[in-house]
């Protein structure tokens, strides 16, 4: 089983080394792949050391697998060649995810979709992924009328650039690179991605439009505000739903807690799913923190409650490592599936 890892050099390639190896994923060879510039450096990978090569190199080494992650830029141009040899492409871009002809797949929702003659299959945005992760069940169960969401997102979601202008940021000095147009450190920017006509920015109709795809229900309403926070790992994400369904709270811890790949951390929370009247302590109380959730692959779900203010809604809180589920965790378990459907 031969794999490429396009963009291995970045921060979410390199997780999804990490979590290949983690995982244990039949990797027989491994072909890092980056830019001219860093062709010719070395990687290691389960003891071994691999060259960086560029994706023409690649190409010639025939993978069965390659998981994109070097921008849209990059996926546009190569992943169709890559394709074409009959090479598995799982493209970590935003680049093919509402292409029509291409699916957008998180396996534990709509892993069923995935088809002999899918060979470019596009994974979802990070703050989409864990959203849709902690609710599907509760859609299913209670059918979603209405999201509103706000997210908390953190700097490694935009890259190296931004970590670097917040570590200057923090020591006093003038960053050599600007990630964004405004001070990251000590500050909340309610802006990711460019500014659309609609007056919502790029990010947060991605999580609208990706809802409808994966969830395969456009009546779905979503209403998102998405906004940089200076955190260096983990988005945390405030999410409204209101269901068509009437529900007791023990149904909704119930069926949060058997979720696959989600885990609940709530203050208030008896085993059985009730909520005690009080709460006697404020110390060590349960909730989800990126502070916590760093190299895990679960999304943490708590602070979950009834919203007083409409019929059938409830408030929760959602915490997932972006560059694990929310990148890199979610491609790898897209190529597992491959394996397990004897697609490769």
């Amino acid at each position: 089983m031969k794999v490429a890892v396009v963009g291995a050099t970045g921060l979410v390639g390199r997780n999804m080394l990490r979590v290949l190896s983690e995982r244990k994923f039949p990797v027989t060879e491994l072909i890092p792949v980056a830019s001219e510039k860093s062709s010719g450096s070395k990687i290691e990978f389960e003891g071994k050391e691999y060259t960086v090569c560029t994706p023409q190199q690649a190409i010639e080494k025939k993978p069965a697998i390659a998981l994109f992650s070097a921008g849209s830029g990059v996926s546009k141009e190569w992943a169709p060649v890559f394709a074409k040899v009959g090479c598995r492409v799982i493209d970590n871009s935003a680049c093919w995810r509402m292409d029509p002809t291409k699916k957008l797949v998180i396996p534990e929702i709509n892993g069923d979709v995935l088809e002999q003659d899918d060979y470019i299959i596009a994974n979802p945005n990070c703050s989409t992924i864990q959203m849709l992760v902690a609710i599907a069940d509760l859609h299913k169960r209670f059918q979603i009328k209405r999201i509103v969401v706000s997210t908390y997102q953190c700097i490694t979601g935009t890259g190296k650039k931004a970590v670097d202008q917040m570590s200057a940021e923090r020591e006093g000095k003038e960053s050599p690179v600007q990630a964004y147009p405004y001070r990251i450190d000590l500050n909340l920017l309610p802006h990711i991605d460019i500014f659309l006509e609609n007056g919502y920015t790029k990010e947060e109709m991605k999580m609208v439009n990706e809802t409808h795809k994966i969830m395969r229900d456009e009546s779905i309403r979503v209403s998102p505000t998405t906004v940089r926070v200076p955190v260096l790992g983990g988005h945390a994400e405030s999410i409204n739903l209101e269901f068509a369904k009437p529900f007791g709270m023990e149904e909704i811890f119930a069926t949060l807690r058997g979720t696959a790949g989600v885990v609940v951390q709530d203050a208030v929370a008896l085993e059985n799913g009730a909520q005690p009247s009080a709460i006697g302590s404020m110390e060590n109380l349960p909730y989800p923190m990126p502070l916590f959730t760093k190299d895990r692959d679960e999304v943490f779900v708590g602070r979950i409650r009834r919203d007083p203010s409409v019929e059938n809604g409830i408030n929760l809180w959602c915490v997932a490592d972006n560059l694990r589920k929310g990148a890199a965790t979610n491609a790898v378990q897209i190529a597992e599936l491959l394996v397990k459907r004897g697609l490769v």
